[in-house]
This record gives structure tokens, sequence and C-alpha cells, in this order.
């Protein structure tokens, strides 16, 4: 490791791999609320965040682990989870009354058609305003599941049906 005393260590949260603070500053500078997507290893999380200097507040928040409260059964980190916790975290965010967002999925790397794209594609159709490119998101096909098994389109019909309800 370099050392010396014009020797600057990056920030923590930089050399954690956690944070890219540059690609953060150009969506802080649009002063809209952030649509954050995150994905662990059994989950995806979508968040909608807005910029205060005492740390983020959410605004809107949903995790696919609530999808078993809807009937879903099936993997929590699958295409159709992610559009539909995407879907459901848009509904609460226009029960909060944000009705535009810029889309930031981290340090996820981006490719035509991945699950963040199908969780974007839920917000979006939740009813939220957000820019994006309609050759990036996945096709219906696959976010309804068709993909797995023809339960899966199924049963996310019904849990659509049941986040639209409530």
């Amino acid at each position: 490791m370099a050392g010396g005393p014009r020797y600057r260590a990056p920030f923590r949260r930089r050399r954690e791999g956690k944070t890219d603070f540059r690609y953060r500053l150009r969506l802080l500078k649009s002063g809209l609320p952030r649509a954050l997507y995150r994905r662990s290893n059994r989950y995806i999380i979508v968040q909608v965040a807005a910029f205060d200097y005492a740390g983020d507040r959410i605004l809107a928040h949903a995790t696919s682990k609530e999808l078993s409260k809807y009937g879903w059964s099936r993997s929590y980190g699958s295409t159709p989870a992610a559009y539909l916790t995407g879907y459901l975290a848009g509904k609460k965010a226009l029960k909060n009354g944000i009705t535009k967002a810029v889309f930031d999925m981290g340090l996820s790397k981006p490719s035509r058609g991945c699950r963040a794209f199908a969780a974007l594609k839920g917000l979006v159709d939740a009813g939220l305003e957000i820019s994006h490119g309609e050759s990036e998101l996945p096709d219906d096909e696959r976010i309804k599941g068709a993909h797995i098994s023809e339960d899966v389109v199924g049963m996310f019909e019904e849990v659509k049906a049941r986040i639209e309800e409530a």
C-alpha cells in the first residue's frame, strides 16, 4: 500500500466497494428522490430515498420478502420477484406523494434485461415517472416468469392483482 506525506486514503465506503461517490453526486444533483435497487444473496430491496444532510430519508421501502404477504412462495431473488418488489415500492411511493425519481442501481453491473431493470419496470408500471430507455427493460414473458414455469406466471398475476388492491 502506498504511503508517505502526500498519500491520501480513499473514503472508507469506497475502499469497501459499497459507494461510488461520483455516481451518487450526479444523482443527487438532479434534486429528485432516488429509487434505489439493492440485491442481497436472498432478497431484493427497492427504496425511494431523499437526500438529507443528516442522512438519506427513506420515503418508501419494499423487500421481496414482503411478497409472501401477497401470496408469493417462489424465489425472492428472481426476475419476477424483482419486478413485483419494484411495483410494490412504487405503489407505496405514490401513496406518500412521490411521483418522480431517478433510478440508482448502485454498484450493480447493468446488462440488458437484468433484475435491476425488472425492478425499474415495476416502479414505472406502478406510476412513478423515471427516465429510462425501453431497450434495457426485460420483455414481458421474462418478467412474468415464463422462463421458469407456468406456475410462476399464474402466481405472478395473482400477486400483482393483490398488490393493486392493497
